[in-house]
């Protein structure tokens, strides 16, 4: 998606980290977290969307990657947990650190196989 959007692969790389944070890559389908739902755990009631849009994985990453582009403008230049955190508020912003090289890795695989 980040390819179809003008978007480098690092913003692809922040999505993936940001998704394996908040649901270990599980479309969560019920509300966890007060009504967080979905790859990224967005919230209807915060105005993300609607359930059926937030469990859907391409509105959901591409809600996110939106998001992104405004809230952190400057992402490809920033931490990776940085940029995750501008988008998504969490109490435990610098977590979204510990899953950059797994995700780089998922990317390029995903790159490699032609996916991408």
């Amino acid at each position: 998606m980040t390819k179809q959007r003008g978007m480098p692969l690092y913003a692809a790389v922040i999505a993936v980290a940001t998704a394996m944070q908040e649901s270990s890559l599980i479309n969560l389908t019920r509300a966890t977290n007060a009504d967080s739902l979905g790859l990224f755990q967005q919230r209807p009631s915060m105005g993300w969307g609607t359930p059926a849009q937030l469990t859907d994985p391409v509105y959901a990453t591409n809600a996110f990657l939106s998001a992104l582009k405004s809230y952190a403008p400057n992402y490809r230049s920033e931490a990776l947990w940085r940029a995750a955190q501008a988008v998504q508020r969490s109490g435990f912003p610098t977590a979204y650190a510990q899953w950059e090289a797994q995700a780089a890795r998922m990317v390029q695989a995903l790159i490699a196989n032609g996916s991408v």
